[in-house]
């Protein structure tokens, strides 16, 4: 029996109770799950060996194994899985975890791309650090791994410094990392020297020391002497049949001459073997390889002395103290971004996480959305707010979707290898039956790449409202309960530890203490087989205690988890527990969907109904024997058909409702998409509205200045035209009144909107001779003669007349009036 004890600050937030195999004590039913999590204070969980145990059969190794192919360092990938298998935090912990997941994405969203930790050796650089405790000198290729630890922190800070000069809230929004990088201590002076002393690959540079350059020099002029003196000695030597070679032995330049062949130079045997030659060292090479070798002894000096001034700066206590505080920090960084690249990669979600009070609950506004259904982007402002204690909409168990994601990107690359390997077989294979056999194969991996885009795995919703004490979930045998409570499981593991839920909406859920499950049979969740079929497959024959038994117990304790939990959430195949919902109101039902065409399930939640189990058929598909099958339909009885068959009838008319629910809430989507299109449509009508008579406006001012300008101009000439000439008599006056209206009227455009006109006040100065009509005569003094008016421009001043057969335009003033 399984058994958990609780103290006075815990109380159990979930608990999936259902019946365990043979091999253990059967509360419910032979095929038992038993998932309590619990929730209290901040405080400290109790440690126990059955938290492991639960977590094993969660599978959370698995998703630690992922989350932590995401880091880039060896010791980031360990210390990856170290954190996420400790559980045990704290819900202020929690909340840091997350707030650093956040931080890192927004990092990597910034396009931070020294958050690529792949270039740092770790290991090295641990390994150096301990050396330098311990004394020991440090070799070139932990010191230039020391001085990529010390590159990438300061390039980690500059990247930073960047970003806060482009927009100072970008320290706020990388917090807490933006502290955790600017407080690490860069230790420039180390990194400096390793730059001057040691070339990338880890060798010392010749320019390390005077004394180094000096060995090398030498080492490099002994081995050119060397090989020059072997290679005259090959050239010398008169057995043309011998085959001879230059090689190093031991540092000390040789020859290596084929088995049973002669040479003519004298020298010492180093080695010999049947078949394989032998190696000589010249005579005349010995003195020169002596030499050789103490050079390479002074090189090695050279060197070590270089490396001993290394450690004695990192040996330095500020500067071994910056080192370790900076690889801590590196590590961390690992962690933390292995965490947001998962959540990144899996399209995960940020979880609302929340400590439960008494009451429990969560207040959600809740959106057009069916858990049914698909979440609606609608959001329905009229509605109430809803209470959930678990608010966890179109979430993917991550293991599930990890496989799926690796099948899809192994067809893809299969896809392209193939591709590319009959490009190729193209070019030198001619037979084209070969080549249409090749096509074909291509064709059938393009094939398996669509359905695996198509068959993606279905998520689940789990929203339970605030007064559920219990879920009830019931489904056919290999319905995908035990996927939904582990999805339920890990999403509040990965919310704990600092994960993004995968989740394709926004989760609320509620931080626990700790989580206890046993799930029965250790079943495989990538096989699409439940611990029934299971059984099927290895003996034929399902195994358990007295079902009445176990269902009395199995009431028992959900009855009694309704009374001390904040949640429970029970799979079973009992029709007594079903029924609890209708005597308890803190019960509610909930099956899984089941397509019994393909054996497979849907994932699909449907709320409100008891599920019903499909044994016996689907023992049929898996091939049991068909007397076995009669028996046990026989023993199964007509009563539970009927039951069975009243829940299809439930099953159908949820599903029509659902769908009519659907129906409803997409016209209602559609009539409120109108009423808004509506409403912009007349926004539009009315902003153009204004607009067009802010234009008239404009444009009847511009017009009525113009033609103000226009009537202040020409009355001003006509003034002066007035005032120009002399008073006439009274019948004169009222002939040049009118003459001067029409010239008022000939010149001014007609504007509708104002008219001109003279006051009869006005007080008219004209000359004193008379302005002619046409058709007078008229005296030209200037010419001493008489002349006929042809016209008369009275605005100008000016007439046309003709005196003989010349023509003339004078002014008004060079002329003398009389009747003709």
């Amino acid at each position: 029996m399984f058994l958990f004890s609780l103290d006075s600050r815990s109380v159990p937030i979930f608990a999936t109770a259902v019946a365990f195999p043979d091999r253990r004590a059967s509360h419910l039913h032979p095929r038992a799950s038993l998932l309590p999590i619990q929730v209290g204070s901040a405080g400290r969980p109790p440690k126990s060996a059955a938290i492991s145990d639960s977590l094993r059969l969660l599978e959370w190794d698995k998703v630690c194994d992922s989350v932590s192919s995401f880091a880039g360092t060896a010791l980031g990938r360990e210390a990856t899985k170290a954190q996420l298998w400790s559980v045990d935090v704290s819900y202020e912990e929690s909340k840091k975890l997350l707030d650093e997941t956040s931080a890192a994405i927004e990092l990597i969203k910034y396009g931070a791309g020294g958050m690529d930790f792949a270039c740092i050796d770790t290991n090295l650089v641990k390994s150096a650090i301990h050396r330098a405790s311990r004394g020991s000198l440090l070799d070139g290729r932990e010191a230039i791994a020391v001085l990529s630890l010390i590159l990438f922190a300061e390039n980690l800070q500059i990247t930073l410094k960047t970003a806060v000069k482009e927009n100072a809230n970008w320290y706020n929004r990388f917090m807490p990392l933006s502290e955790m990088i600017m407080d690490v201590a860069i230790s420039r002076s180390f990194a400096k020297l390793v730059q001057q002393v040691i070339d990338e690959d880890g060798s010392v540079k010749d320019s390390a020391s005077p004394e180094l350059k000096r060995s090398r020099d030498q080492v490099r002029a002994l081995e050119r002497k060397l090989y020059q003196l072997l290679v005259e000695l090959i050239r010398n030597n008169d057995n043309e049949e011998s085959t001879l070679e230059v090689c190093v032995v031991n540092g000390r330049c040789c020859l290596k001459v084929m088995a049973d062949q002669l040479t003519t130079f004298n020298g010492l045997l180093l080695s010999s073997g049947s078949g394989v030659g032998s190696i000589i060292e010249p005579i005349v090479a010995v003195p020169l390889n002596d030499e050789f070798q103490q050079a390479r002894v002074l090189v090695a000096r050279a060197e070590e002395d270089v490396l001993s001034r290394l450690t004695d700066k990192v040996q330095m206590l500020a500067e071994l103290d910056d080192i370790q505080n900076l690889l801590h920090t590196i590590i961390r960084l690992d962690v933390i971004t292995a965490r947001a690249k998962y959540s990144v990669a899996y399209n995960g979600a940020f979880p609302d996480l929340y400590l439960p009070s008494d009451k429990g609950g969560v207040s959600i506004t809740e959106s057009n959305f069916s858990p049914n259904e698909t979440f609606s982007k609608v959001s329905l402002s009229h509605r109430p707010p809803r209470e959930w204690k678990l608010y966890m909409p179109k979430a993917y168990h991550p293991l599930l979707l990890q496989q799926h994601h690796d099948y899809l990107r192994r067809a893809k690359k299969d896809v392209a290898n193939a591709t590319a390997e009959i490009r190729r077989r193209k070019l030198q294979v001619k037979n084209i039956t070969k080549e249409d056999e090749i096509d074909s194969h291509l064709a059938s991996m393009k094939l398996q790449v669509i359905e695996l885009e198509k068959n993606h795995p279905i998520p689940v919703d789990f929203m339970i409202s605030a007064k559920t004490g219990v879920l009830v979930i019931t489904g056919p045998n290999t319905g995908g309960k035990t996927i939904s409570l582990k999805t339920v499981g890990l999403a509040s593991l990965m919310a704990k530890t600092g994960l993004y839920v995968i989740a394709s909406e926004p989760v609320k859920i509620s931080w626990f203490d700790a989580i206890f499950a046993d799930i029965g049979d250790e079943q495989s969740l990538t096989q699409s087989l439940s611990t029934f079929s299971g059984h099927l497959k290895q003996i034929g024959v399902g195994a358990g205690t007295n079902p009445l038994e176990g269902a009395a117990l199995g009431m028992s304790l959900l009855e009694s988890f309704a009374e001390t939990s904040f949640l429970t959430i029970a799979t079973t195949h009992h029709g007594e527990l079903k029924a609890l919902k209708y005597s308890n109101n803190a019960f509610e039902n909930a099956c899984v969907e089941f397509d019994e065409e393909s054996l497979k399930p849907t994932y699909k939640i449907l709320w409100g109904i008891p599920g019903r189990s499909n044994a016996v058929n689907i023992a049929e598909r898996l091939g049991l024997p068909i007397d076995v099958l009669d028996r046990a339909r026989k023993l199964h009885g007509t009563a539970r058909a009927e039951i069975n068959e009243v829940i299809v009838d439930m099953e159908r008319f949820k599903h029509n409702f659902q769908q009519h629910l659907q129906e409803a809430q997409h016209y209602l989507m559609l009539s409120r998409k109108l009423q808004e299109s509506l409403f912009m449509a007349k926004q539009k009508v009315a902003d153009h509205v204004a607009i067009q008579e802010k234009r008239k406006v404009k444009v009847i001012s511009e017009n009525a200045a113009t033609a103000r300008s226009i009537l202040r101009k020409k009355l001003h000439e006509v003034r002066e035209f007035a005032m120009t000439e002399k008073t006439p008599e009274n019948g004169e006056a009222e002939s040049s009144r009118h003459s001067i209206e029409n010239v008022k009227q000939s010149s001014l455009p007609t504007i509708p909107t104002e008219r001109i006109r003279l006051s009869d006040t006005t007080l008219v100065h004209e000359k004193k001779i008379k302005i002619p009509s046409i058709g007078d005569a008229v005296h030209v003094p200037s010419l001493g003669k008489h002349a006929i008016v042809l016209k008369v421009e009275a605005s100008k001043k000016e007439i046309l007349v003709q005196t003989s057969n010349i023509k003339l335009r004078l002014k008004l003033g060079d002329i003398e009036t009389q009747q003709v």
